[in-house]
């Protein structure tokens, strides 16, 4: 999550129906998306996607994403976890919380998002460690998969990682931005990986074109991360930077483009990844 933004406006860009797409990772609680949820669910069935994963980032945003899920049964799945943003509010009031929303395994399909963010440092990096460590350790205890998120921790969170990963069922590196040193460390450690609209980015994501064709098909899968990283390559320029999950098919388009394999096959490859890395 790259809480940035400043406004958001109604989003009003038409998508063409495309492929089946799963997106997993969309921040669809938030404040944005209040009075116009519906439709913005109709402009993404519209484009193609058919499951759409709902980011808990906190206790009370995990509940408000299981909600949502409950509401969309079948086309909205969420997380539950505390993103390092809130570390400081991890205890063990927040284990059990996370543990009883973990227990509706038809709606909450992963712990997360969590792990390490150290450009911004919104809480203390200790205080992060410890949160990451203590939903790793969850994640296992649970037989859940990891819905992770790294930005200028790479090294700790790695190391942490490492001690946890034999333990995991499955773990996802969601909006990967990163080196191809850093991509190599996560492979080596049978990480899933998850791209977005950064990679649409010519300023910053470009580096990404060059070395992504080393995620193995079975581990690659897409994300808008909405509301932010609205892709730099939609055309006509919307008139708001709010994202919304239905421009997932201009992530699959860069991809596809890097990859030098169609929008259908990556479509098809992706989605299936997604279906069995959640069990949707």
């Amino acid at each position: 999550m790259h809480p940035d933004i400043l406004q958001y406006m109604t989003w009003t860009l038409p998508v063409r129906a495309t492929y089946p797409l799963v997106d997993i990772g969309a921040n669809l609680s938030h404040e944005s998306f209040t009075s116009d949820l519906e439709e913005v669910l109709a402009s993404a069935r519209d484009a193609g996607l058919e499951q759409i994963m709902v980011t808990g980032t906190s206790v009370a945003g995990s509940h408000e994403a299981a909600r949502l899920a409950r509401q969309y049964p079948g086309f909205l799945y969420s997380t539950a976890g505390i993103h390092p943003h809130e570390a400081q509010e991890y205890d063990d009031a927040a284990t059990r919380a996370l543990t009883a929303l973990c227990a509706d395994n038809d709606c909450v399909k992963a712990v997360g998002e969590t792990g390490l963010d150290y450009f911004r440092d919104f809480s203390p990096r200790e205080s992060q460690c410890q949160a990451f460590d203590s939903q790793l350790q969850l994640a296992a205890a649970l037989n859940q998969p990891a819905f992770l998120h790294q930005r200028d921790g790479h090294d700790d969170f790695v190391r942490l990682l490492r001690q946890h990963r034999n333990s995991l069922p499955r773990a996802v590196v969601h909006c990967f931005t990163g080196t191809e040193a850093e991509l190599r460390d996560y492979l080596e450690l049978d990480m899933h990986i998850g791209l977005t609209g950064w990679i649409c980015d010519e300023r910053r994501g470009q580096h990404l074109h060059d070395f992504i064709s080393l995620i193995p098909e079975n581990r690659l899968m897409l994300e808008t991360d909405s509301p932010y990283l609205l892709p730099r390559t939609i055309r006509p320029r919307p008139k708001t930077r709010r994202n919304v999950p239905a421009n997932l098919v201009h992530v699959l388009k860069t991809v596809a483009e890097c990859l030098g394999k169609s929008e259908k096959h990556v479509a098809e490859q992706t989605t299936a990844t997604a279906r069995d890395f959640f069990a949707l």
